[in-house]
């Protein structure tokens, strides 16, 4: 394995119409462990495969798609064998979290043949403080 397979399901996304209204439900209606919320973006756990919660914009929580996430080791690998099969991307892999713990998010977009919107993910290691200094 090259580390730039899809693996499994990391992400998926919804949209909301009230942030807070939506936490509550899904902490203490449903009961899915809450991680973290920053502002109007909210992640729950479902057994390892993340729930991702956003307030629409416009208050309608109905519009837009669910976007799957794609976890691969790799993240550049992925992207790059993607491409070479034709896959055209959004965007180049790119950071899009830091962890307190140091760990990295990494994610790229790209669209499937009905223009549905997809992302791979991958997060990385923090680098140790003696690897740097090597």
């Amino acid at each position: 394995m090259d580390g730039g397979e899809l693996a499994s399901l990391g992400q998926v996304s919804r949209r909301v119409r009230d942030i807070d209204v939506a936490v509550s439900w899904y902490r203490d209606v449903l009961g899915l462990p809450h991680l973290y919320t920053y502002g109007d973006l909210a992640f729950f756990d479902l057994n390892g495969t993340r729930l991702f919660l956003s307030a629409a914009a416009d208050g309608a929580g109905e519009s837009g798609e669910s976007v799957l996430y794609f976890r691969v080791e790799d993240i550049h690998a992925a992207h790059e064998a993607l491409t070479a099969k034709g896959v055209v991307f959004l965007d180049t892999p790119h950071l899009i979290h830091r962890h307190d713990s140091g760990v990295e998010e990494w994610m790229a977009f790209f669209a499937d043949p009905d223009g549905r919107t997809l992302a791979v993910m991958a997060q990385t290691a923090p680098v140790e403080s003696s690897a740097r200094a090597s």
